[in-house]
């Protein structure tokens, strides 16, 4: 409940700055890096909500990593129609991951000022891009940005949509308290100067994972970090299908915490244990009969959550999973231990399962 009331009621209350209107004559220019591995029908459905953007001068670059299908085609092909959009092939063989793809991605960037995504994504609005730079024009050198998962039938998309939401919720609460560590880079923008800074992924570059939330954890601070959460700014993307690709989608992004800087593990691995506790702690008092200090405990921390969470989804625009939280919050201690493995030994697996 300490977590809920001093950390996660930030963003539950948050109300973001209001900035004047900025001429377009004056917006600086932008580079869009996306990477694709085998991505030929997702680029074609996706790639016009990037290219089609209300915003008066950026480039998207497509990275198109060791592609074995048609993606060189596609992007060729909406290229004709659009002058800004440049293809970079990487045939080289590189380690697991798309690090080396978005590396080369970014040196060929002609801007400062960086906005990545996916190709399996697609952004909310034509207003992304400037959403995402806003931030970064009022001093700021790193935008946090929100990326939803698309509904579709079945406990699986509820599960998924609400375990990204409450990702969401740490990541963007702690940024509020000045606590910044990790983003996802389906929605993220940062300056060129501060990847240069920090030696680009040099630091984690053996691990397949963490181009996004290693590197911001090496370079976000209090001052240079801000959220975006306007809903013209989100980034929708297409969940797992199946709760085997999301078991190793998790496992591939869990993996990277054990690299965190170790104030952020300590407050992370707090969150996680005091949920885990609280379960564990009911199902004790149960075995001993006390159920209705179970029960007590169970109502009085729900009400905090349930209350903190509505406001917090009705913002991500999400209210009709509210009445889901009890089974995901639940859930949630069952998570802890089928993913606990991973975090003890590790995961090999490459950027794309």
């Amino acid at each position: 409940m300490a977590y809920w009331f001093l950390v996660f009621a930030r963003l539950a209350f948050y109300q973001p700055p209001k900035r004047k209107f900025t001429p377009d004559e004056t917006l600086p220019p932008v580079s869009i890096v996306i990477c694709a591995h085998n991505e030929a029908e997702n680029l074609k459905k996706n790639l016009y909500r990037f290219l089609n953007q209300n915003y008066p001068s950026f480039e998207i670059i497509v990275v198109n990593d060791c592609s074995t299908d048609n993606s060189e085609q596609v992007i060729l092909q909406i290229q004709k129609e659009y002058a800004n959009l440049r293809l970079l092939n990487v045939v080289e063989t590189h380690p697991p991951g798309k690090k080396f793809a978005l590396a080369k991605g970014i040196e060929a960037a002609q801007h400062e000022i960086l906005l990545l995504s996916d190709a399996d994504c697609f952004p909310a609005s034509p207003n992304w891009i400037r959403h995402m730079q806003v931030a970064l024009r009022a001093k700021k050198k790193i935008a946090l940005g929100f990326s939803p998962y698309l509904p579709s039938k079945g406990i699986l998309n509820i599960f998924i949509r609400l375990e990204a939401i409450y990702t969401a919720i740490q990541y963007f609460s702690f940024a509020l308290v000045h606590l910044p560590y990790m983003g996802v880079g389906r929605n993220l923008s940062y300056l060129r100067a501060l990847y240069v800074q920090a030696g680009g992924f040099v630091a984690h570059y053996n691990i397949a994972s963490g181009d996004d939330d290693l590197l911001i954890n090496e370079i976000a601070n209090g001052e240079n970090t801000e959220v975006i959460h306007d809903p013209e700014s989100f980034v929708f993307s297409t969940p797992k299908t199946t709760w085997e690709g999301f078991y190793y989608q998790k496992s591939r992004h869990l993996t990277t915490g054990t690299r965190y800087r170790w104030q952020h593990q300590l407050l992370l691995g707090g969150l996680s244990a005091s949920h885990f506790g609280h379960y564990l702690g009911l199902f004790a008092l149960l075995m001993l009969g006390l159920w209705r200090a179970a029960l007590f405990i169970y109502l009085a921390r729900m009400l905090v959550v349930a209350l903190l969470s509505w406001r917090i989804l009705r913002r991500f625009q999400a209210p009709e999973l509210w009445k889901w939280l009890p089974f995901f919050d639940f859930s949630l201690f069952i998570y802890y231990w089928v993913f606990a493995p991973k975090l003890i030994f590790g995961n090999p697996r490459t950027w794309k399962q």
